[in-house]
């Protein structure tokens, strides 16, 4: 195997570990969003920053990598981590902390127990 295509498949694995590494990000911030209750507003906010830094972190791989070279295998590679992420941890880890939850919320019995 040439250098050259050793050097290109580290880049893919790189692109898949920073795809997954990106959906965890996203998975921390959906945690934060079910345990604190936002508005519309705060969410489009976090979303848009997220996806700033997802493109600049992206970009860092491919410029410090590539330099600067823009390889459609590369953008490729990293959604597809964030898809295997996704399907394979994201979503147990999303259907535990569901059955988590139920231990966790606080119920609010005042108003039902006031009688008038």
């Amino acid at each position: 195997m040439t250098a050259f295509i050793a050097y290109q498949l580290k880049l893919l694995y790189m692109s898949l570990a920073l795809g997954a590494f990106l959906m965890f990000s996203y998975d921390i911030l959906r945690i934060l969003r079910a345990l604190v209750r936002h508005g519309s507003l705060a969410v489009g906010i976090e979303d848009i920053i997220y996806w700033l830094y997802a493109g600049v972190m992206t970009f860092g791989l491919l410029y410090g990598q590539n330099d600067g070279k823009l390889r459609a295998y590369a953008i490729a590679g990293v959604f597809a981590g964030m898809v295997l992420y996704d399907r394979l941890f994201s979503r147990v880890l999303a259907k535990r902390l569901k059955k988590l939850k139920k231990y966790f919320t606080i119920k609010d019995n005042s108003s039902s127990s006031k009688k008038r």
